[in-house]
């Protein structure tokens, strides 16, 4: 079953001193199933590796290798109209006090029907008040 993956997930795995074990296991599950991401994710990607870089934590050529690692995953990028878009953007902020940009990682899912996967604690209880499941279960 293909799940929605937010980029704290994704990140994770190029800094595993800020992780657990889920990230892993959501990893090794894009062997067999694919994920769906919306339109910010590479977005919110590129600006966690350029502050990586900027504070040492990473070379550039780590990003490099990183992006190389997530382009050959089975992610998808999804992209709404706007109009569509930012109401259900702005409805689902509103309503579960999100940043629109992790109000785009819950639209998606509710919107497939999909599970989520994010170690983002707000995010997380909002897609549990709106009946989102959590990835993995």
């Amino acid at each position: 079953m293909a799940f929605v993956l937010d980029a704290s997930i994704a990140l994770a795995w190029c800094f595993p001193d800020e992780s657990t074990s889920a990230p892993y296991e959501v990893l090794d599950a894009l062997r067999t199933t694919s994920a769906l991401v919306p339109a910010i994710w590479p977005f919110e990607i590129a600006n966690a590796l350029l502050v990586a870089e900027r504070r040492e934590r990473l070379h550039p050529a780590d990003s490099v290798r990183f992006v190389e690692l997530l382009r050959a995953l089975p992610i998808t990028i999804q992209v709404r109209s706007f109009d569509l878009g930012v109401t259900s953007l702005l409805d689902l902020a509103r309503a579960h006090g999100l940043s629109a940009y992790d109000a785009a990682y819950l639209e998606l899912a509710a919107r497939e029907g999909l599970p989520l996967a994010s170690l983002d604690e707000r995010l997380r209880a909002a897609a549990a008040a709106a009946g989102v499941p959590r990835f993995p279960a």
